[in-house]
């Protein structure tokens, strides 16, 4: 017999997001009454995680749902919500959910125009696609945005999910998003440098060197945030980082590459944050600002 309060839930996108999401409100005993699929690499995708489901037309899926779940790229979203709207898709009372960090509610707009709930639901985590990130769920959390009147309905939503919600002002949604991908993508951008120089100098596996480091460094940062802060520049140690950003220039073919942008940027704003903590004296954090920059002299 199935609980009280489950929905037919129609999954747009069965990337790696809304396949997972699908799943999770499956195991939540939602029904999950279709999914669209359009690459086969998202075929195969819903087939996994969502078997037995039937990969549907955008607008039957719409049709069928009493919860539609938007997962597409941030810029197609708008085109889409507002594509359906002039079909008349939308359906009064019909809870209508994105996954967009960036976007609150204001995006479902023609969504509310026919009545119907629009929710913003972004979970902080990045997916594979696969099985495993339901485990991931149980760790995350979800920044979600909705009129107060439907919030509990979010947040319930996320909490069957097996995650954590977070409320997030509409108006501060670009900004919480960009924290994420600050953190998160250029995260994956420092690693991958680090292993190329790693390489260079004919360390043949350096995940193995910096895993431990990185993962150490990152618990450190969480729970001791900027006190965990150590270093060269948090030291004021301006021969030493000027010997890396002559090393880097060298190594990028004069400063034309990615690495020493990477670094001079970083550094920069280590010293700011290090000369606020009171960590460098103002004679340490000129030195550093001419060892980043010594064109400008």
């Amino acid at each position: 017999m199935a609980k009280p309060g489950r929905l037919g839930v129609g999954i747009i996108g069965a990337g790696k997001v809304g396949a997972v999401l699908g799943a999770a409100l499956r195991a939540a005993e939602h029904a999950v009454v279709g999914v669209s699929a359009v690459s086969e690499a998202s075929r195969e995708r819903a087939e996994t995680l969502l078997p037995g489901v039937p990969v549907l037309e955008v607008q039957e899926i719409v049709e069928r749902a009493e919860l539609v779940l938007l997962a597409v790229p941030d810029d197609a979203l708008p085109g889409l919500v507002d594509g359906l709207a002039k079909l008349g898709a939308w359906q009064p009372g019909q809870l209508v959910a994105h996954t967009s960090g960036r976007f609150g509610v204001g995006v479902l707009h023609p969504v509310r125009a026919a009545g119907a709930v629009p929710l913003a639901l972004h979970p902080a985590m990045t997916f594979t696609g696969m099985s495993l990130d339901l485990t991931r769920l149980l760790d995350c959390t979800f920044g979600v945005t909705a009129d107060a009147a439907m919030l509990p309905i979010a947040q319930a939503l996320v909490v069957e999910m097996g995650a954590e919600p977070v409320a997030i002002a509409e108006a501060d949604r670009t900004l919480y998003h960009a924290a994420l991908a600050h953190g998160s993508n250029h995260l994956v951008t420092l690693v991958a440098q680090s292993s190329e120089l790693l390489r260079s100098v004919g360390v043949e596996l350096p995940e193995r060197m910096l895993g431990p480091l990185l993962r150490a460094t990152l618990e450190n940062a969480l729970a001791s945030g900027e006190s965990a802060l150590t270093g060269p520049v948090a030291r004021g140690d301006v021969g030493t980082v000027a010997a890396h950003a002559e090393a880097l220039r060298e190594f990028d073919g004069g400063g034309h590459g990615d690495v020493l942008a990477a670094y001079l940027a970083m550094a920069r704003a280590t010293a700011l944050r290090a000369e606020g903590r009171g960590l460098l004296k103002p004679d340490q954090l000129e030195g550093l600002r001419q060892a980043l920059d010594p064109e400008e002299d």
